[in-house]
């Protein structure tokens, strides 16, 4: 979402990280950036080319994205009253529930109860020793149903994490309120809103294994049954760094993507994070959602007033609000919402460079990323943020990004054309001055990535060559 500068969870997320490694980072990046608040851009990119991404020098990979989607992945976990669904878009469902159980929704203060049955995945080996875990689900939630998510791992230690609740969500606000679970720590890890974290990352501790745990819930008696498609996870381990070093330009082409001002809805349903000037993370969902060919119904936008335009917007941003965080922003609730659209996938995953963004350009994909800044740092915004989400759609013939910005004060005026060399240090960096010269913390390559349940191969190939299957 778009934030003024001074503060956002995201900020709050990297306070201890930057706390711990902020001599060793302010000395990286001078004291002259620490003074101004500026921080030193990355070299100019070389001059670019046309047609296919350039390749990648061989690096480590620091993200680690895995999901259970097949038939066969859905009968390797434990089951206890779910079970597994094949056919075109294999999934989980209810079976014979469990037990029973009572829910008081902390939002409504109404307790209720619900019939349930859990599955729980075999045990996931990271690659990347994790100091950072975020977990992304797809499914299907009729009226009368919600699920559950929640994460356990095992410390480099050897010792275990608690269950943590990643979300308790439901594709419609029915029911109960989609929310986060505030307050869950133990000491040594904790969860903000949708992330886990290792709360001392220069301790060396990380998290080397999890587990995901789903529990689906429908109203007693119930022929209704939750459907859950996808389920899965990314760890990363990014390093401190203020820049990154600059990708050569290998891309010039632009996808035709739908252009939403979340600022023409400012005002509007403020119960939904006090309006559309915080809508950046819903807008920019539904400019893709719309690019792959699904849209709302008439009848689903029918609670929105008449007089707003883009109304699609608003149920963008009513269907993606966490109650918990009141806000838009939870970065696993938009990737859900998107795939309540039928036949979409959606996931969050981190990228390591622009160049990856090439690749996936350059099959048809979109993306969303998530990047915080200072007015100055990138030329053209005119405005600063602690956290915003903007849709990139495509490269120039110079290598700079062609992105939706959502805030914008219109529609036409969406299209932005931002310096590559500002947009990827803004986006992958893990930390940053803000304008009062603090260390604060920077997403390190967050984005969502939107596809359909069935890719064509080339974009089957992108999105594996970005570590996502």
């Amino acid at each position: 979402m778009t934030r003024p500068e001074p503060l956002s969870r995201r900020t709050l997320l990297g306070a201890a990280a930057a706390s711990a490694g902020v001599a060793a980072l302010a000395t990286t990046a001078g004291p002259a950036a620490a003074a101004t608040g500026n921080v030193p851009a990355a070299a100019t990119a070389a001059p670019p080319a046309t047609g296919t991404p350039a390749s990648a020098e061989a690096a480590p990979r620091l993200v680690d994205n895995h999901a259970w989607t097949t038939y066969t992945d859905w009968r390797s976990g434990t089951a206890a009253g779910t079970r597994a669904v094949a056919g075109a878009r294999p999934g989980l469902t209810l079976a014979t529930p469990e037990g029973r159980t009572d829910y008081k929704d902390p939002h409504t203060g109404k307790t209720a109860t619900w019939e349930y049955g859990r599955w729980t995945s075999p045990a996931h080996p990271l690659s990347v020793p994790a100091t950072e875990v975020i977990a992304s689900w797809n499914a299907r939630t009729p009226a009368g149903t919600w699920i559950q998510i929640e994460l356990q791992g095992t410390y480099s230690d050897g010792a275990a994490t608690p269950w943590y609740v990643m979300g308790r969500w439901a594709a419609g606000d029915q029911d109960i309120r989609r929310t986060s679970v505030d307050g869950q720590s133990d000491g040594r890890s904790s969860i903000w809103t949708d992330t886990f974290s290792i709360d001392d990352a220069a301790s060396g501790l990380r998290l080397v294994s999890y587990r995901l745990r789903l529990t689906l819930y429908r109203a007693p008696g119930s022929e209704a049954s939750p459907l859950v498609w996808r389920l899965g996870a990314m760890g990363s381990d990014i390093p401190d760094r203020f820049s990154v070093p600059a990708s050569t330009p290998g891309l010039a082409r632009e996808l035709t993507v739908p252009r939403y001002s979340q600022n023409i809805h400012a005002g509007q349903y403020p119960e939904y994070d006090n309006g559309g000037e915080a809508w950046c993370s819903p807008t920019s969902s539904q400019m893709i959602i719309e690019y792959w060919g699904r849209e709302p119904s008439a009848d689903d936008l029918s609670w929105v007033n008449p007089a707003y335009a883009d109304p699609q917007v608003c149920h963008a941003a009513r269907f993606t609000y966490d109650y918990q965080y009141e806000g838009c922003g939870n970065w696993p609730f938009n990737a859900a919402y998107a795939a309540t659209y039928k036949d979409l996938q959606g996931v969050v995953t981190r990228l390591g460079s622009l160049t990856d963004l090439e690749t996936l350009i350059a099959a048809g994909i979109p993306a969303i990323t998530s990047q915080s800044f200072l007015k100055q740092e990138l030329t053209g915004a005119g405005y600063g943020t602690s956290g915003h989400l903007m849709t990139v759609i495509g490269f120039t013939a110079d290598g700079d990004v062609i992105a939706n910005d959502p805030a914008s004060p219109s529609d036409p005026a969406v299209r932005r054309v931002y310096k590559r060399s500002e947009w990827e240090t803004i986006w992958l960096r893990t930390k940053r001055y803000n304008a009062t010269g603090k260390v604060v913390s920077g997403t390190g390559g967050v984005c969502y990535l939107y596809f359909p349940a069935h890719p064509t191969p080339k974009q089957r190939r992108a999105l594996e060559a970005v570590g996502v299957r």
